[in-house]
């Protein structure tokens, strides 16, 4: 008897992500407002992030609410019908809910339901994270248009008397369509993680102490110098790595987007990797804060609206945190 020949999927060779939206808190919240309960000063926060003002979002909008809106955004610019997404992945680590996900709610919310749906928690990396998956799962023909979100609103898990991490966090969501693509527009990501170092940043408490009384409400926290230099040594070598997988350099790029997670960390990067005055550095932590899995698709949205003549350029994008996770590839800008 001939045994059945089993099928598997193939999809486009290529995929591209086709356009970018961002929703960021309302509120923008000044150093001053911070420095009270952490006894610093707006001059020492600056010094050390970079950071003038952060966004935070009210009371009653959660981290759903934002990445709804950049969702909306993003589909809208992108011209792809939403019925026609079949993906939605949200990167996250602000769910208020361990369930429903994100992702089925904004695949509901913006026309693509029945879309396959989840979240992941890569942390600051998560981003970078569900950029892979998209591309890989569109490329196998699993999925054919894929809405990827990072979305967090981490004023929820801020202990404001934390001088480690408090004073870091904003609010905000950021969101992009990736679909097939008649060129390479998404290169092979470098990822990875390093649990070995994993107590270095994340949540002081869990859940469970919480609900028996044991601790407060849990909030992050890191340690400042450890995740400082595992930032600028280990993960600029990740960063070489991903343009050596993309088959370019330094010189080929038109934009740096690193995850903002510190000025001073952006700063150094850029001395590693030896970038030319021609490229452009992503800097939107100075405004918006660190906003962990929502930071590099909020600071694209940002410099392509700032410099619009970087569409269709190489961008090196680079998420890394908690975790302590990273991932990183080089993508055409849309």
């Amino acid at each position: 008897m001939t045994k059945p020949t089993l099928q598997q999927s193939h999809g486009p060779a290529y995929t591209r992500i086709y356009a970018v939206g961002a929703a960021r808190g309302e509120n923008a919240v000044p150093n001053d407002d911070l420095v009270g309960p952490i006894n610093s000063s707006d001059e020492w926060i600056q010094q050390r992030t970079g950071i003038i003002t952060r966004t935070r979002a009210g009371a009653d909008v959660e981290a759903v609410d934002l990445a709804t809106d950049a969702a909306r955004e993003a589909v809208a610019e992108s011209g792809v019908a939403p019925e026609l997404i079949d993906l939605v992945i949200v990167a996250t680590i602000s769910n208020v809910q361990q369930t429903p996900s994100i992702a089925a709610v904004v695949a509901d919310r913006v026309g693509a339901n029945p879309a396959a749906a989840y979240d992941m928690n890569a942390a600051c990396a998560g981003y970078a994270y569900a950029v892979a998956q998209a591309d890989a799962l569109i490329r196998t023909g699993v999925a054919h248009y894929a809405l990827v979100i990072g979305a967090e609103k981490l004023s929820n898990v801020v202990d404001p008397t934390d001088r480690s991490i408090s004073f870091l966090l904003g609010d905000g969501a950021g969101a992009v369509v990736i679909g097939p693509s008649d060129f390479p527009g998404i290169a092979r990501t470098i990822w990875g993680s390093d649990g070995s170092k994993a107590d270095a940043v994340g949540m002081n408490h869990t859940l469970t102490e919480f609900r028996e009384g044991k601790s407060e409400w849990p909030t992050l926290r890191q340690e400042g110098q450890t995740v400082f230099r595992w930032a600028v040594w280990d993960m600029a070598k990740v960063a070489k790595q991903a343009l050596d997988a993309a088959g370019v350099t330094s010189a080929d790029l038109a934009a740096f987007i690193p995850h903002q997670a510190n000025m001073r960390i952006i700063d150094e990067f850029a001395k590693q990797l030896k970038l030319p005055e021609s490229v452009v550095i992503a800097r939107d932590i100075a405004t918006t804060g660190n906003t962990s899995a929502a930071s590099i698709p909020l600071a694209t949205h940002r410099l392509l609206q700032e410099h619009p003549e970087l569409s269709g350029g190489l961008a090196l994008q680079i998420g890394f945190g908690a975790g302590l996770v990273f991932g990183a590839q080089v993508v055409v800008l849309p």
